[in-house]
């Protein structure tokens, strides 16, 4: 009958192989910016390739004069493919909108995390009339503090597994200066139409006022 002293071999500490499996990463959280904030640095590249317009559903060519969006009041909203249908009803909500920003002197833009070749699918099922601007590598989310890679939004929100910007809409005014912020931290389907709209129009008016002075 064994005992309980020799049922397991005996080994020297010394034989034991230490393997790292896990990697430490320094997860930091994101930071968006806030009403008040500059984005000094923010501009958008001319390639083609960057920019899908829609109207109607239906696919349109042609050039996009980038200096004409921060000219006016623009409504920036980031958008993934990978947030599901939480994406695809924000988009639905700002194609519900964009004929009041324009009528209230502003511009939409939604910013595209993906090159998304599902994209033009979307838009015609949906009716969709929306410019789009493909964010290689990140770069306009990083400047709003929506994106980083040392905080992937697979660490806060179950079922997504991709990297990609948060859900936020912004409002800047033409001095590149953030006056209206609405991020969905809880994916709750946060979304202030009548907050963006009189933003818009605020921004506008100022706009106006200081170029009759």
């Amino acid at each position: 009958m064994l005992t309980s002293a020799n049922k397991y071999p005996f080994f020297e500490l010394l034989e034991i192989i230490p393997e790292i499996d896990l990697v430490y990463k320094c997860y930091q959280p994101l930071k968006p910016l806030k009403a008040g904030n500059f984005i000094p640095d923010l501009s958008f590249k001319r390639e083609q390739l960057r920019w899908q317009r829609f109207h109607g559903g239906t696919e349109t060519f042609g050039p996009v004069l980038s200096i004409q969006l921060l000219n006016k009041p623009l409504v920036i909203s980031f958008y993934s493919k990978h947030w599901g249908e939480n994406g695809l009803e924000q988009l639905i909500r700002l194609n519900f909108i964009q004929n009041e920003i324009k009528a209230n002197g502003g511009n939409l833009l939604i910013i595209n995390a993906d090159n998304d070749e599902d994209l033009a699918k979307t838009a015609w099922e949906n009716d969709l009339s929306l410019n789009f601007y493909f964010d290689e590598n990140h770069e306009i989310a990083e400047l709003f503090g929506v994106y980083s890679e040392n905080y992937p939004v697979w660490d806060r929100f179950s079922g997504i597994d991709v990297n990609v910007p948060l859900l936020a809409t912004y409002v800047i005014d033409q001095f590149k200066q953030v006056v209206f912020a609405d991020i969905d931290m809880d994916l709750t389907g946060s979304f202030s139409a009548n907050g963006i709209i009189a933003a818009v129009y605020e921004s506008a008016l100022l706009r106006s006022s200081k170029k009759s002075a």
